[in-house]
């Protein structure tokens, strides 16, 4: 048997070194092909598939040397029972989410169903390798797994998929199909456990969603069904804006520590207490990458505080819980501000103080941990400022063992199941310790009393030494000038003293424009100095930690303010070392629930200074608070949050409109057939029935539709939309660019500016796709360059560097790149940023369209429907010189429609631009 061939691939002029390591050749995406995908399809007679080319993604000189040198054959012959558990290990954190499993459809339809579905690149060993290896289709390349685990997970899907429910698909592997395998000598490098989520050094903080988990609790939850591994138990006690803190000294942040408490900031609780060898179970898709499921703490529960208010209500002294309900029946979101407001939080140089509200009363808190005899006490300090009324807090779930250290006043007691104490507005001021330890613990009472007087914590309020002060050196790696773009990649510290993950998610600039201030997914802050150069070093620095996976950043007058899935926070340096001191919650209105999906996503101000940032919904599931799937505005003064428009899947960031109107992204799924560019006015609806508030009529004419549809084969997750207003970029000022984080490129979006409805396209700029999905971008205040941060971490086909920030610039040389169109009575027009030269520009047999329709339903996206060909009869270049009419006849609206022009500059090169967008209306002809 002869080696099975690979598909083609498409090499074209060189990729310049955009992604760390070797230079590697630059290749034509499926989505720059669809001229080619046409012919190929015979497009006048048949339908082609909406799915992209059939072709291996990853080029193969980009391989790493020892993919050539590797023994296939020794590598399957190794298959056992081992390999098969690795290969589930390694299916469950790569494969599952997108592919499923025998009970659970994947996330994304187009991924195969090991269990029913045909291979498109082969079934046998081998050709499966390869399409791991090198990506296929939608599925990119799988380049962090070495040889030997990409043989064990095709291992497990064979013996757990093929063989079991798809026998069809089941290769047979003989000795004669081991023998013709390319020859080799190698295994690879060998495979290393890879967990940097919980490698990284978070810090001594890190803010997020947990569920406080006991054994018991676990085991239960182990056997819950695949599809219903976010099923809440009863009573189960999840802290959804979880402060966790580690109490115990030393390296390695909280993921190395061996005590902790959680504290709550929507009810102003300590949730609970654990002591272990482990922080959590790291399930959640910001660390293990897992769907439908949130952290747990693993370890020794020591005490709890079950979810509900921390302190009651000072005006009345109850404790009834008046947080938004959500559809659940549960409650969800901060208490009134009256009753009780988080403020933030100060890291000082050994501890955490957290401050907040209860009445007219200020509150600091602080928490330490004691071992005496090896008995784990946990320690919490509390400073009580003055109050108009008497205070009654709930310590822990009735049980736990509580002493008090503090004024003769403040007396524990016990109210419907819960330890409490009362604090007479007479005592306040205080300072008061409680102490807390496992139910049962003996001789509590004595070691409190004998224990130092309360801390004051006002020391800890001010200045903190710098936690790192260390610098990192970078070098800035540009492109070539040749073309209409030049580009350069500021080189990641990935090398760092904390193992700090760099998954950007967002960036601004710092008023000297020389240097940046960027997000990462991972709860990071970092500066970087020395963007404005043209080559040489810059220099990060990291400036904050332990955030709930920001998802944007921006700066008003001077002071940087992240957007963060539990709030707003306002980063404060208060002693002038560059460091963050003070995390103030500048508004924390956010209503958070346990699901993985609800991305708080993007930060943009308006002149008045408000702030505005999209919450995506739940992932198939009821909507549970209103601020699911909404574009929401947070007031100037941190005030207060107000929705403005719903019907929202995962709204990608928010570009802000001079009118007063915005645009907002949207991704491919449930009840949306197909990613969406939005232009959004307040009040409307746009078409996701899983967003709450959605109106009880599902028909498309009950939502707003998009500016345009984009289909997954050009572009599988458009980001957020940026505006280049500045005299450098030419022809392009005042345009808007979509950031793709589905493909990594840039496409400018064209707009029908004379309709009303407003109706447009995209299409890519001509440039290589970046290493990693494009997720935010920003042009500079001074040398008007356009800089772009992007990660890979959720589907992205671009892969080959977790995070990335880059700068691009227009040359000045011709781009040839369309616009803005205007649909007129059977013909569109193209306005091209740059003359074509008239005589391709004319001549119709360079340009094809099609077009189709979609099925808007409660399925995950929608095939294209009535796809057709659509007759090119003229093409035109008028008087202007850059716009080109084309004569279609029975142009109709049309969900979707592709424009495939191959044209020739200014310099006499050929280029081809492929335009995707939608038609909403076409104006009857002149009488």
């Amino acid at each position: 048997m002869s080696r099975p061939p690979p598909a083609p691939v498409v090499v074209c002029r060189p990729f310049p070194r955009l992604c760390d390591g070797a230079r590697i050749p630059r290749w034509r995406h499926p989505a720059r092909s669809l001229f080619a995908l046409f012919a190929l399809a015979g497009i006048a007679s048949a339908q082609p598939s909406p799915l992209p080319p059939a072709q291996l993604l990853l080029p193969e000189p980009a391989l790493p040397a020892y993919e050539h040198e590797l023994d296939h054959a020794g590598l399957i012959r190794s298959w056992g029972k081992a390999s098969l558990e690795r290969g589930e290990r390694i299916f469950e954190m790569v494969c599952h989410s997108c592919h499923g499993d025998a009970n659970l459809r994947g996330s994304l339809p187009e991924a195969l169903a090991f269990t029913s579905g045909k291979f498109q690149h082969g079934a046998d060993p081998h050709r499966m390798y390869q399409t791991v290896t090198r990506g296929w289709r939608m599925m990119p390349p799988q380049v962090q797994l070495v040889p030997q685990e990409k043989y064990d997970v095709i291992h497990y899907i064979r013996e757990t998929f093929l063989a079991r429910h798809n026998p069809e698909q089941l290769f047979a592997v003989t000795p004669a199909y081991l023998a013709a395998l390319p020859a080799g000598k190698s295994r690879g490098p060998a495979a290393k456990r890879r967990e940097p989520w919980r490698e990284m050094d978070y810090g001594k903080f890190l803010i997020g969603t947990y569920e406080l988990s006991g054994a018991d609790d676990r085991a239960a939850a182990a056997q819950f069904p695949a599809a219903e591994r976010d099923r809440i138990p009863p009573g189960a006690n999840i802290a959804y804006k979880g402060i966790a803190i580690r109490l115990d000294r030393g390296p390695g942040g909280i993921a190395e520590g061996s005590a902790w408490v959680v504290f709550e900031h929507d009810t102003m609780r300590l949730a609970g207490a654990w002591t272990g060898s482990g922080f959590i179970d790291w399930e959640g898709i910001n660390f293990n990458t897992r769907h439908v499921v949130r952290p747990r703490t693993i370890g020794d529960l020591q005490f709890e505080l079950a979810d509900g208010p921390g302190w009651a209500n000072p005006e009345t002294g109850r404790f009834d819980d008046v947080r938004v309900v959500g559809a659940d029946g549960r409650r969800f979101g901060p208490l009134p501000r009256q009753w009780m407001h988080y403020m933030g939080l100060n890291r000082a140089e050994d501890r955490i103080v957290i401050s907040y509200t209860v009445g007219d009363a200020t509150v600091r808190e602080s928490h330490d941990l004691e071992r005496p005899e090896g008995q784990p006490l946990f320690v919490r300090t509390l400073n009580i400022g003055r109050s108009s009324r008497d205070l009654l807090m709930r310590v822990a779930n009735a049980g736990t063992a509580v002493a008090v250290r503090g004024p003769k006043a403040a007396v524990p007691g016990a109210q419907d199941g819960f330890v409490t104490l009362r604090i007479p507005a007479s005592a306040t001021p205080v300072k008061l310790a409680l102490w807390l330890a496992k139910s049962g613990t003996s001789g509590l009472d004595a070691v409190a009393g004998a224990s130092a007087p309360p801390r004051d914590l006002e020391a800890a309020l001010h200045a903190s030494p710098a936690h790192w002060p260390e610098t990192l050196s970078t070098p800035i790696i540009p492109s070539d000038s040749a073309g209409p773009f030049a580009w350069a990649r500021f080189t990641l510290p990935l090398a760092n003293p904390w193992r700090s993950r760099l998954r950007l998610t967002g960036l601004d600039f710092l008023p000297d424009g020389h240097s940046a201030v960027l997000c990462t997914w991972d709860g990071d802050v970092w500066r970087v100095d020395g963007i404005d150069q043209e080559s040489g070093n810059v220099t990060w620095r990291r400036i904050a930690a332990g955030l709930f996976q920001p998802l944007g950043i921006k700066l008003r007058d001077g002071d940087i303010f992240v957007t963060c899935r539990d709030q707003l926070v306002r980063l404060r340096d208060l002693n002038g070392d560059g460091e963050t001191d003070f995390y103030e919650s500048y508004n924390s209105d956010h209503q958070v629930t346990e699901h993985f999906h609800e991305f708080a996503m993007g930060l943009q101000i308006d002149p008045a200074g408000n702030f505005y940032y999209a919450k995506s919904a739940r992932h198939a599931r009821t909507a549970l608070v209103p601020h699911h799937g909404t574009l929401l505005r947070i007031a100037a003064d941190g005030s207060n949050t107000e929705i403005l428009a719903n019907g929202f899947r995962a709204a990608n960031g928010v570009c802000l409109n001079p009118d007063g109107s915005f645009f907002v992204t949207d991704q491919e799924g449930h009840w949306t057939p197909m990613n969406r560019i939005n232009r959004v006015v307040p009040g409307r609806f746009y078409g996701n029935m899983w967003s709450y508030g959605a109106p009880a009529d599902a028909s498309d004419s009950a939502m707003a539709q998009p500016l345009c549809w984009i289909d997954k084969g050009f572009d599988r997750s458009p980001a957020e939309l940026v505006r280049v207003d500045r005299d450098a970029w030419g022809s392009l000022q005042g345009e808007l660019l979509n950031l793709s984080y589905g493909r990594g490129r840039i496409e400018v979006v064209l707009q029908d500016r004379r309709n009303e409805q407003g109706q447009g396209a995209v299409c890519s700029l001509p440039l290589p796709d970046f290493p990693t999905g494009l997720i935010r971008g920003r042009v500079h205040p001074r040398n008007a360059d356009l800089y772009l941060c992007g990660l890979a971490a959720w589907a992205t086909s671009q892969t080959q560097q977790e995070g990335g920030f880059y700068r691009l610039r227009r040359t000045g040389r011709p781009a040839c790149l369309p616009i803005a169109w205007h649909i007129g009575h059977d013909a569109i027009e193209l306005t091209f940023s740059d003359p074509p030269q008239s005589s391709a520009a004319n001549d119709i047999s360079r340009y094809q369209v099609r077009a189709y329709g979609l099925t808007r339903s409660a399925n995950y996206g929608s095939p294209h429907v009535d796809e057709h060909a659509m007759a090119v009869t003229r093409a035109e270049l008028l008087s202007d010189g850059r716009t080109i009419r084309l004569t279609v006849p029975n142009l109709h609206p049309t969900a979707g429609i592709d424009i495939v022009c191959r044209l020739v500059d200014a310099n006499g090169d050929e280029v081809e631009r492929v335009i995707t967008g939608t038609i909403h209306h076409v104006p009857p002809a002149h009488r």
